[in-house]
This record gives C-alpha cells, structure tokens and sequence, in this order.
C-alpha cells in the first residue's frame, strides 16, 4: 500500500496517539468510567482527553441520552478510520523483518467456518507442531454476517471459508471450489449409487443452516432453481446432520471432503449431489494492514501446502 505523502504533520502535532486511543475506548465502551479503566488512567484524565477530542474535532462526540452515552454521527464515522489507524500502528509497532517457524512463539487467531473445522484445523496443527512448534491456533467460528467486523477489529488474523465478496481494505484468494456430497445409511435408505434426482427430491433431508431459516444454504441454492425440499432438520454444523442420517432415513447434504472423511466413521454411504448447484468457493481472506506480517505471510503458505494435501473432491468418485 502506497503511503500518502501529503501528510500535515504540522497540524497533526495537537492530535496525538492517546487521543486517537481514547476515542476508540470510548467508542467501545460509551462510558467514560469504563473507558479510563479500560485504558488504566484516571477518570479526570479521559475527561480531559474528550473534552480535547471535541475542541479538535468541533464536535460534541458523545451525548448522554438517558443513562447512556451515544455517538454522533461524526463520532460513528470517524470509528472505523480511527480503529484501522490503530490496528496498523500496533502492526507496525510489532513486525519483526523476520520469522523463524522454529523458534518463534506466536499466536495464530484463524476465523473459520464448520468445514474448516473438521477438514483445515487437524491437518494444519499438525503440521505446525512439526514445523513450528511454538506456536499455538486459536480458531473462531466465523459466519457471513460476523466475518468483516472480526477481520476489521483485529479478532482473527485470516478468515477461511465462505465469505461475500471482497470489499476495499481487505486481500483474499480462493482454496477450492465447493462441491457437495449425499450422506445416508444404506440399511434406512435403499437407494442407488450414484443417486438419481428422482429419488432425492423424494427423500427427506437434513441441511446446514446457521439463520433462522430451516431450509439452510442448500434449499436456499435449490429455491432459486424453483425445487422445495423437503428439509425435516436443519443444524448449524456438520457433525450433527451425519448423526442424525446415522439414526433416520434422512439424507444429509454435506461438503464433500467432509462427507469422505467423516462419513464412513458413522456407517454411511455418501455419492454427489444429482442436481447441480454452484456454491461459493472456499476462500482465505485477511486485512490490507496485516499483508506484510512476515508470520502471516509464512502462515498462509502453510495454509495452502496443507488444503494441497487434502483429499480433492476427485476422490469422492472413486468411492462412487
């Protein structure tokens, strides 16, 4: 990223770091006490920090309405500017030129979806533990809707899975397309391999979902095509779909590296979708600000040798 060579420094000298840090904390916490606490001072002196931060910005910031303090509108749009400032200062403040995977001691904070869960993170700590072994993942469950703030606030360092397009501000690539596979016990459903589309439009069926919606990502996708399935469970991972097609005469609809690693360890069989459906790929997604990190640099790399390694959704038709 090309840095503006406009700045004034000049003017910027009234607005220090500590008034940018103050704001944030009370953008948080739209409390004074709270933010004082927050940032270990005394409450006088984040009152003296506001009432600096209104002088500058010719804005009251935050008004009490009610027992609350709420922003302004400048107040919310300086929020994001103010918070990205922040983060790449701190990035900058703790890059090193280098990273030695075998000496360093690191936290990895990764955003992934249920797939990754089960398919990405096993292989992957794995592979770190003998490449890196000082270094720890901390994984968090990311959604379409949860993705961007969590990128945008610093909580996860990569997002990995299925994720909207990209917006500015963010660097992303594809892993994989998506493919799906029909997982279903054989002694609760006689039916044919491969499956034909008569018989799974007639079956019942049990979907991922992580809204409101019991129809899921799956009768989302097959609506558009004007087809209603008959969608009898809808769960927000995938574990519990191939527990219940273990129990009932269901057909659980699941991504295909999940359906040849974990179908057969509840006595399913598991063939392609008959209908096809395009569904996003899996992506891996990461703020502007962290694209040097040396460590994530090396981390990403990783993160393809290891979905390199997985099993391709070609496997599925040999076991067809």
């Amino acid at each position: 990223m090309r840095v503006m060579d406009n700045i004034d420094h000049f003017n910027l000298r009234s607005f220090d770091l500590n008034l940018m840090v103050a704001f944030d904390a009370m953008m948080q916490e739209l409390s004074v006490t709270k933010s004082a606490e927050k940032l270990r001072i005394g409450q006088s002196a984040m009152s003296h920090n506001l009432s600096t931060l209104r002088v500058l910005l010719q804005d009251d910031l935050f008004v009490r309405v009610g027992q609350k303090m709420q922003p302004t509108a400048k107040a919310r749009a300086l929020a994001g500017p103010v918070r990205t400032a922040l983060s790449q200062a701190q990035n900058a403040l703790q890059a090193t030129d280098r990273f030695d995977p075998a000496t360093a001691e690191r936290v990895f904070r990764l955003g992934v979806t249920g797939e990754m869960e089960m398919i990405l993170l096993p292989v992957l700590l794995r592979h770190l533990q003998i490449h890196a072994p000082g270094t720890k993942l901390l994984s968090r469950t990311i959604t379409t809707d949860s993705v961007d703030p969590m990128i945008n606030n610093g909580e996860i360092d990569l997002a990995i899975g299925c994720k909207s397009p990209l917006q500015s501000g963010y660097f992303g690539e594809v892993l994989f397309k998506s493919e799906v596979a029909c997982c279903f016990n054989p002694h609760l459903l006689d039916l044919g391999r491969p499956l034909s589309r008569e018989d799974y439009l007639a079956s019942r069926h049990a979907v991922l979902s992580q809204t409101g919606n019991v129809a899921g990502c799956v009768g989302d996708a097959l609506q558009g095509l004007g087809i209603n399935l008959n969608v009898v469970m809808a769960a927000p991972d995938f574990m519990p779909l191939l527990a219940a097609a273990r129990n009932a005469p269901i057909i659980a609809t699941v991504p295909c590296r999940i359906a040849t690693q974990y179908a057969p360890l509840f006595g399913l069989s598991f063939c392609h979708m008959p209908i096809e459906v395009g569904f996003p790929p899996v992506t891996m997604n990461w703020a502007v600000w962290t694209d040097k990190d040396v460590g994530l640099v090396w981390l990403r790399d990783q993160i393809r040798t290891v979905i390199a390694s997985i099993a391709p959704e070609d496997h599925l038709l040999a076991a067809e």
